[in-house]
């Protein structure tokens, strides 16, 4: 049951008046214990597919399953199962990371009293238990991606959706993020992450899929991925080799 917590089936993304597919084609089964990695130049398409997998965007055609559920046939339980941490802020800047907190764990249907002692807790872990009351306005930003990320694990899901979790933060703030990730994970949730830090992915990732032009080109643990190029030292290398060195910035 592990091996196919979650599910993706020819899944295929072509956006109106777009002339190519965004995704195209992708199938990957991933087990729950992972720490899963998506990687790709800009452009590739890991956000779309990520998009699709956390019930953003619908397919063109293609179907999934998390643990056995699809938006589709299981909107509301589905997406109790889910969490989301977006490289943007998810955050209201003129409330109080306390605020925020509550907001979103209302939101996610939890009980008042257990979801107060989950924040403060919480809280503390990330060091912004002094910082309760302050507006997120006047956090820096390697607070506001700790909060960012408390805001979409509060409800503690099955299935954990990440997109750039430590982009812009000082590297004490992305110790905090990569171990209390580490820790969700040992506790049972199953994490999909993407990143342009190639060296931070091959400590994290337990697995990795490397994909370009809506397509993957590579799969397997970051060991297995530099194992297989030749000359490669390290998961920058394997990326540089399977996706060419074309500059890639989309306007």
């Amino acid at each position: 049951m592990a091996e196919n917590f979650i599910e993706i089936k020819n899944l295929y993304k072509k956006y109106k008046n777009a002339e190519d597919f965004s995704v195209n084609d992708i199938s990957l089964t991933i087990a729950k214990e992972e720490i899963y990695g998506i990687l790709g130049p800009n452009g590739a398409g890991k956000t779309t597919l990520i998009s699709m997998l956390y019930g953003l965007i619908k397919p063109t055609s293609g179907s999934f399953s998390i643990d056995g559920l699809s938006p589709q046939k299981n909107g509301t339980k589905f997406k109790q199962n889910i969490g989301v941490v977006p490289q943007e802020y998810a955050l209201y800047p003129t409330l109080t990371a306390k605020e925020n907190l509550l907001f979103w764990g209302s939101l996610y249907g939890l009980n008042h009293k257990n979801l107060k002692k989950t924040i403060d807790e919480s809280l503390e872990i990330m060091g912004l238990s002094k910082f309760a009351n302050k507006k997120i306005e006047q956090f820096s930003g390697g607070m506001k991606r700790r909060c960012n990320l408390l805001a979409g694990t509060l409800h503690n899901p099955k299935v954990l959706f990440l997109d750039e979790p430590t982009v812009g933060v000082d590297v004490q703030s992305k110790k905090v993020i990569i171990d209390y990730l580490k820790e969700l994970n040992k506790n049972g949730t199953c994490i999909i992450y993407t990143s342009h830090h190639l060296s931070e992915a091959e400590e994290f990732c337990t697995k990795i899929a490397i994909i370009d032009g809506g397509k993957i080109h590579a799969v397997g643990t970051p060991e297995e991925l530099i194992e297989k190029v030749s000359h490669a030292e390290n998961l920058e290398d394997v990326f540089i080799s399977l996706t060419g060195k074309e500059l890639r910035d989309v306007v």
